[in-house]
């Protein structure tokens, strides 16, 4: 069933909203998506419903539990849309939680770490959290402290968790028993958590920033590394490298959404990028989309998976995270890869229809 992709996106967001409250980290992430496709498809009354549900954060709505202060304030999306000028009566609660965000427990090494941990824990979906948040902010409220903050957290988090024989991005330091130890994996949603740092930072810095440069090349090779692994399917697997692991959605989604950022920006050059963008919308749309916007094979929540012997190794992450439909972080990772579909072009998907 053929369907544009700027409507895939707003059907992803009612799906989600028909199966689960739309809350948490992965809700905000779904928000902000959500907010890009009103403004790409200049939909006014869709633009309402973000700002009427943002406009809750951070002293009207029932917080659950966080790690990060920029979630409390409501995420990207709100930064965002500050950045943008949608919202410039955001401005005060933006800067007060920028500020926390700079304040908030570091390891030795600066990085942003486990809050209440006396061990110092790193992971790189922290990454997705901060980065944008901080770069929306230093951007919108004119402090360069905030987008050199943005830029430093994401660089030190690659420079830290980056495998290098690979190009891959292993998610976690700090939470195996030897706490110099990473996590073995190279998980795909925890590379797209790092991809979507980097992706933001290539497409919003200014042109003369003083970090473009080393930005754009963590951001390209990254991308050839990513592109090294991508299945024959268009699909990138829960443990990219390896070949028996099973087709992962949401971290598909936000390689894609990286992809199509980078070729827009003309970063990504050639038609190597574009056959890989398209292969790979292709692939979501057919393999993880039905037509009642069920999405399939996301990975569940997952943080240096396994327990005892297997904790934080790559058997764990393939087999003890195991696919589910209509899995929570689905949502706003596909609908970010949707978005940058018709932003390129493609105006159009095949979705699986259901027998």
């Amino acid at each position: 069933m053929q369907v544009k992709t700027i409507d895939i996106c707003k059907n992803i967001f009612r799906r989600y909203e028909s199966q689960h409250t739309v809350e948490a980290y992965y809700g905000l992430l779904a928000y902000y998506a959500l907010a890009q496709t009103a403004v790409a498809d200049n939909d006014k009354e869709l633009l309402k419903k973000c700002y009427d549900y943002l406009d809750l954060y951070p002293d009207k709505y029932p917080h659950p539990h966080y790690n990060f202060e920029s979630y409390r304030v409501g995420g990207n999306g709100k930064a965002w849309m500050v950045f943008k000028g949608l919202a410039p009566e955001w401005e005060v609660d933006l800067r007060t939680f920028a500020e926390k965000t700079m304040d908030a427990p570091k390891d030795l090494n600066g990085i942003l770490c486990w809050p209440t941990s006396e061990i110092p824990k790193i992971w790189i979906d922290v990454v997705a959290c901060t980065t944008p948040f901080m770069l929306f902010a230093g951007l919108g409220l004119q402090e360069e402290k905030y987008v050199d903050f943005a830029v430093y957290q994401c660089l030190q988090m690659y420079d830290h968790l980056m495998d290098y024989t690979c190009g891959l991005l292993h998610q976690t330091k700090g939470f195996m028993p030897n706490p110099k130890r990473m996590s073995a994996d190279h998980w795909s949603r925890g590379n797209g958590w790092g991809y979507i740092g980097l992706t933001e930072l290539i497409r919003y810095l200014p042109a003369d920033s003083k970090h473009r440069a080393t930005v754009e090349e963590y951001f390209l090779d990254h991308t050839d590394a990513l592109l090294e692994y991508q299945g024959d399917n268009g699909m990138w697997r829960q443990e990219i490298p390896e070949e028996l692991a099973w087709d992962e959605a949401s971290g598909t989604g936000l390689i894609l959404y990286g992809i199509g950022v980078g070729m827009r920006k003309g970063i990504l050059k050639g038609e190597t990028y574009r056959t890989a963008f398209e292969k790979g919308i292709a692939a979501l749309a057919s393999r993880c989309l039905t037509d009642d916007f069920a999405t399939h094979n996301s990975c569940p929540g997952c943080l240096c998976a396994g327990f005892g012997k297997t904790l934080g190794t790559v058997k764990a992450y393939v087999t003890e995270r195991l696919p589910q439909d209509d899995e929570v972080h689905s949502y706003g990772c596909m609908m970010l890869a949707f978005l940058e579909a018709h932003k390129n072009g493609i105006l159009y998907a095949d979705v699986t229809e259901r027998k």
